[in-house]
């Protein structure tokens, strides 16, 4: 009998083939967007993944190994979300962002001992923070020039009435920069009630108490609370400033 907790083989590859050609057929037939995406996305998943496992077997004995993992994980965080947001010359920027959130984060967590320095640990926590601050730092950046641009009539004026651009900026886009913390809040609160997340259900898989995958999960979820909202802090305070994306004029369609 397998004790596995996922049995891995000819009949998990053909269903997990089936789950990806449904998810394809259904956006297709549903008009709901490319379903070549979807299946595209699958396959590049597995190479991802396969390539990534064969990667983190050879780096788990080495501290230098795991170190530049980390980064390479960073920088294509980084370099994500700068494409997301459009500004992929300026991508450090992104990355300031996304570092503004991580490092404080892990350091926290490696310093005090809440979060052991072991390559198998290391590299699943820091993934999940930097994964977590990639999205706030890219939701964040595409929400506020957005709405910068829809509402720049309402920008000029404010700068007609005194206010100083980096001012008039925040005024306008702060408030819809802050929804990129939905996700995360909305997760945050219905952890256990709603989804058992990623963390908990690998604790639970690898062995692992419930008591000690609850506890897992809540220092995820307590550190992407923590990154993401500086993450999304300092990326609307780049845009303010006009450092990150590009702000483009419409035109004025108002009566």
């Amino acid at each position: 009998m397998n004790d596995q907790p996922i049995t891995a083989g000819p009949v998990l590859a053909v269903v997990l083939g089936l789950l990806a050609v449904a998810g394809t057929v259904v956006v297709w037939l549903g008009r709901v967007g490319d379903g070549r995406a979807v299946l595209a996305a699958a396959v590049r998943a597995t190479v991802q993944l396969a390539a990534v496992s064969l990667l983190i077997t050879a780096v788990l004995g080495s501290p230098w190994g795991t170190a530049g993992f980390v980064v390479v994980m960073f920088t294509v965080a980084s370099a994500t979300s700068a494409r997301r947001i459009g500004t992929v010359r300026t991508a450090w920027r992104a990355a300031a962002a996304i570092a503004g959130g991580v490092v404080p984060v892990l350091a926290l967590l490696l310093g005090t001992g809440s979060v052991a320095l072991r390559p198998v640990v290391l590299i699943p926590v820091a993934g999940i923070v930097i994964g977590g601050a990639m999205t706030a730092t890219s939701l964040a950046g595409v929400r506020a020039l957005g709405e910068l641009t829809a509402r720049y009539g309402e920008y000029e004026a404010a700068l007609a009435l005194g206010f100083l651009p980096r001012s008039a900026a925040l005024e306008i886009s702060r408030p819809s920069a802050g929804q990129a913390l939905i996700p995360v809040l909305d997760q945050t609160r219905t952890v256990g009630l709603v989804t058992l997340p990623g963390a908990f259900v690998g604790v639970l898989l690898g062995g692992g108490s419930p008591v000690q995958a609850g506890v897992t999960q809540l220092l995820v979820l307590i550190s992407l609370l923590a990154a993401e909202s500086v993450a999304v802090l300092v990326t609307v305070e780049l845009v303010a400033r006009g450092r990150l994306g590009q702000l483009r004029r419409t035109a004025d369609t108002s009566p």
